[in-house]
């Protein structure tokens, strides 16, 4: 069985106003006196008003569903005690004027001075999905075979609609706001092993970047863990469709490694046509249209999602997650994705009801 791990990132804020409430390193002492949680499991994020946490390694979807539902119930009950509301967002809806205040650590203090504007709006959060793979070298190549169903997994992924207090138009604002990053979109495709490293050396040779961890491509290799790194989907209201995007994204790196495994030809977009295909996706969701990258043609987003299915069905098979995903799906076809249900939430009661929502999702059990 291949290995999944999921690294979630929440939001803390004041429970009047929803705006970002600096308290991250209270809350943080809160959950280190919880006895059962590790500190593998409390990661400070680049605000003070964050907070992530990580799943150990895991085999099956139960044993990452209930770790990020364990930490989400301590993590609520201590963002209570702080007087603040834990809220899994992509984005934060307002923001204040001021510039935020950043978690004390200098590596957030030298990013700041590379890209002050843009750590100044940072109060993103992402769902990041790890997948196991042999090695380097399959694991470029399983990248580079993932690269046309990246956008898919962003548009079932969106959850952040709202910044600045107004609706973006988008249903991932957090994939938007990374395009301006240095680096940022899909990655390119590598020739081997060797070509990824050279061209992120030449990367970071320029100064344009901090270091490695500042490569914000949505998909990339680890550098701390044997994995192959998905972060194109904004963090979930809910644990279970956390875990569902992990399901979808496991079985499309265990595809990918079967066909470079059998020497199948890629498919390898025009790397303009990918990242309209994602600039897409992160707008419309699952609501609309996506980009058929094998075509360049528009097709309903629900039928290029039963095509990745078709797709990843061996796989699905292969790692016994075919009946959890089809009822995850079923579910979020229910009652839609994140965004969707945020821009109910807000229609139905404004604010108010809004941050009842992220507080009750973020405990909630099927």
């Amino acid at each position: 069985m291949t290995t999944l791990g999921l690294e979630e990132e929440y939001l803390l804020l004041e429970p009047v106003s929803g705006l970002p409430a600096h308290r991250a390193t209270e809350v943080q002492e809160l959950l280190e006196a919880v006895p059962g949680i590790s500190e593998d499991e409390i990661q400070r994020e680049l605000l003070s008003c964050q907070i992530e946490t990580a799943t150990p390694v895991c085999e099956t979807l139960g044993q990452a569903e209930e770790s990020l539902r364990t930490f989400r119930r301590t993590f609520a009950d201590a963002a209570g005690q702080a007087g603040t509301i834990g809220a899994a967002t992509g984005t934060a809806p307002w923001i204040r004027q001021a510039y935020p205040e950043l978690t004390d650590k200098q590596r957030y203090e030298d990013l700041r001075a590379t890209a002050p504007g843009i750590v100044g709006d940072q109060f993103v959060n992402g769902l990041h999905v790890h997948v196991g793979v042999p090695d380097q070298e399959r694991g470029v190549q399983a990248l580079n075979r993932i690269r046309p169903w990246i956008p898919l997994l962003t548009a079932v992924g969106v959850n952040s609609p709202y910044w600045l207090g107004r609706d973006s138009g988008f249903g991932s604002w957090r994939v938007v706001h990374y395009r301006r990053w240095a680096v940022q979109g899909v990655a390119p495709y590598f020739a081997d092993a060797a070509d990824y490293e050279r061209r992120i050396s030449a990367i970071s040779a320029t100064g344009a970047i901090l270091d490695r961890g500042v490569l914000t491509w949505v998909a990339r290799l680890s550098d701390r863990y044997p994995t192959l790194e998905l972060r194109a989907c904004d963090v979930q209201l809910e644990a279970e469709d956390s875990v569902l995007l992990g399901a979808l994204t496991r079985a499309l790196v265990v595809t990918a490694l079967k066909d470079a495994e059998a020497d199948t030809a890629p498919l390898v977009p025009d790397p303009e046509l990918l990242d309209a295909a994602l600039w897409q996706a992160a707008r419309d969701g699952m609501e609309r249209h996506l980009v058929d990258l094998a075509t360049a043609e528009p097709v309903p987003a629900r039928r290029h999602l039963a095509a990745f299915l078709d797709y990843v069905g061996a796989a699905l098979e292969a790692e016994g997650d075919t009946a959890w995903v089809r009822a995850g799906l079923e579910t979020m076809a229910e009652r839609g994705t994140g965004a969707e249900r945020q821009r109910r939430a807000m229609r139905d009661g404004g604010l108010e009801s809004l941050l009842s929502l992220y507080g009750r999702t973020l405990t909630s059990r099927p």
